[in-house]
């Protein structure tokens, strides 16, 4: 049975996810990062990914979990696997080229990011299954403190189009594993965080002990960025939070706020009785169970605005601010309307297809 939170969550984080990414693509004229404007969409990005990528670990952890009591095979997990491992990498390049360089966007054709990193969740949440959930809280740990590790490493100087591109084989595995936008060194931390919160789910007190500690710490960062008198978040550059690289302080923060995020909207849910808000937020769910159709169809059109607007002149704050919430907003009548007339053409649903099919 779906649970309403997981889905809601979900819907969230890939809201949050077409909300910055629009805003990089329609950003306002005369905006500093000092503007309270950029910093309520840089709140929004640094939730986004972090987000999104712990409640797909969660859900891909949950469904390994269920295929493991139910006895399956080496090979049945390996059909689970294998399709999934292949679109999401599949998707990764359609993102790419849909928000190509070439033609006013982000990204190379063969950069890795957040849906290589899915992938690659995919294909070890089997193996996480067999693991005792104090093994892959220390993992966490170790991965949480990987950026003190990697040091200069994860290319702290490296420009963005530095970070989303490769000149050969060494550096194009580089940036998947250490220093591109989304490495599994540090990044992986939110899918072991997914599987963690998963094997808590019955433990509500233990989870809301961990949020109390994560916001104490999050406190702590504000004070050193008061009296250090340096910024307390940048996507890159001198900051205590930092989002390219992520750093150590970004990713107990945004750790802090995921599991905040899904206590809070779980409500009674777990427990039997109803998630936060009851059906006034179930408008969420559609954009839930469609979250990877959603998140590379928004590229689709983040593409054609961004060739449109190559050498146009950016939008006051109005027009962009508008153009940005009605981008991020319009997807949930849209995922509604889906869901009522064509439930079965999405990514989803091909995925289910190529399950039922084995």
């Amino acid at each position: 049975m779906r649970l309403k939170h997981i889905d809601r969550i979900r819907a969230v984080a890939v809201l949050c996810m077409v909300e910055v990414h629009t805003a990089a693509i329609v950003p306002p004229s005369g905006i500093t990062v000092g503007h309270p404007a950029a910093f309520v969409a840089a709140a929004f990005g640094g939730m986004a990914a972090p987000m999104f990528v712990t409640i797909s670990g969660w859900g891909m952890y949950s469904s390994a979990s269920r295929r493991s009591s139910e006895g399956h095979s080496a090979s049945q997990l390996a059909s689970w696997i294998i399709p999934r491992f292949a679109l999401l990498c599949m998707c990764q390049i359609v993102v790419n080229l849909l928000l190509n360089v070439e033609r006013g966007g982000r990204f190379e054709w063969h950069t890795p990011g957040v849906l290589t990193l899915l992938a690659i969740s995919a294909a070890i949440c089997p193996a996480l299954v067999r693991t005792s959930m104090g093994l892959r809280a220390m993992l966490m740990l170790i991965f949480c403190a990987s950026p003190l590790i990697l040091g200069t490493n994860a290319g702290p100087e490296l420009s963005w189009f530095e970070r989303v591109d490769a000149s050969d084989t060494g550096e194009w595995f580089a940036r998947l594993l250490w220093n591109g936008t989304y490495p599994v060194l540090p990044w992986a931390f939110y899918i072991l965080l997914g599987t963690v919160l998963h094997d808590l789910r019955e433990d509500s007190r233990a989870r809301e002990r961990g949020v109390v500690f994560g916001i104490i710490a999050t406190s702590m960062t504000l004070a050193l960025s008061v009296i250090e008198g340096i910024d307390w978040a940048l996507t890159s550059g001198e900051a205590v939070l930092t989002f390219f690289p992520a750093n150590m302080p970004f990713l107990v923060v945004s750790g802090t706020m995921v599991a905040l995020a899904l206590r809070v909207l779980e409500g009674d849910e777990e427990s039997g009785g109803e998630p936060f808000l009851g059906d006034r937020l179930s408008v969420l769910e559609p954009v839930g169970r469609l979250s990877l159709t959603i998140y590379v169809s928004h590229f689709a059109v983040l593409g054609s605005v961004a060739l449109l607007m190559e050498g146009e002149p950016r939008l006051a704050l109005f027009p962009a601010f508008l153009v940005t919430i009605l981008h991020t907003l319009v997807w949930i009548p849209l995922a509604s309307l889906h869901e009522r007339k064509f439930p079965g053409y999405s990514l989803e649903g091909l995925l289910r297809r190529s399950q039922s099919a084995r």
